[in-house]
């Protein structure tokens, strides 16, 4: 299983491939009536983990398999759940997709909560910068961004699941714009920073070096990338 490790004790999957096109391996819900109590959220604790525990396999298929051969049953085998017990919580595949799709961008935020917390100091940016480049040396080289890999494979197939992408990078941008405001305020950063635009420019520059790195298997892409952030943030220092 390949996995992209963020953080000390947090992992999630790094190279997320889609279920694509509706086979004879995933019908969608409605088949089993109309009348059917379908896609209802759990409210037991049980049923909490019943359900994560069918996302949570569903992302380990996608990732393990590709979306060709991926399929139902390997979900259900990899999540010890029925049939009737996915699709009660999933009223379709893209209902379960869109859950991964959430459960991706948590994970990737949740794994960076102590690196964003020092956001808002020059060191602290410099930190997180270096710890993602560390992450993608390790576990064989750059596997680039999971909600990235995601999007690239399903924002054209499903706008719901291309939202719940775009909201993961929102809540990315926001935690670095958060650390840069923090430094404006305390003057860290002349009176014309806009911590707005270069927390924009930064996650930009990630994603794009995440990109490269990921394609060429190589760190180098992403290193300069972050490089030139941190320049670019730097000509603003007080």
């Amino acid at each position: 299983m390949n996995l992209l490790v963020l953080g000390q004790g947090q992992s999630v999957i790094g190279l997320v491939s889609p279920f694509i096109e509706a086979g004879e391996n995933w019908t969608v819900k409605s088949s089993f009536g109309d009348n059917c109590d379908m896609g209802t959220q759990p409210t037991t604790e049980r049923g909490r983990q019943t359900r994560q525990r069918i996302v949570n396999a569903a992302a380990q298929v996608v990732a393990e398999k590709g979306a060709l051969a991926a399929s139902l049953d390997d979900v259900g085998a990899r999540a010890m759940a029925s049939r009737s017990q996915l699709y009660h919580y999933f009223d379709d595949k893209n209902d379960l997709l869109r859950a991964v799709a959430e459960a991706t961008n948590d994970a990737v935020l949740r794994a960076q909560v102590d690196l964003f917390a020092a956001l808002d100091t020059w060191d602290g940016l410099v930190a997180w910068t270096n710890a993602i480049v560390t992450i993608q040396e390790q576990g064989g080289g750059p596997r680039g961004c999971p909600i990235a890999n995601l999007l690239g494979q399903l924002g054209e197939r499903d706008e719901g699941i291309r939202a719940v992408l775009a909201d993961g990078f929102d809540r990315w941008e926001a935690h670095i714009r958060s650390g840069l405001a923090a430094m404006f305020a305390a003057g860290e950063l002349r009176a014309e920073a806009d911590p707005a635009w270069l927390a924009a420019s930064t996650l930009a520059s990630l994603q794009g070096g995440l990109i490269l790195a990921h394609a060429r298997h190589d760190s180098r892409p992403l290193r300069d990338a972050l490089d030139g952030a941190l320049a670019l943030i730097g000509t603003y220092r007080a």
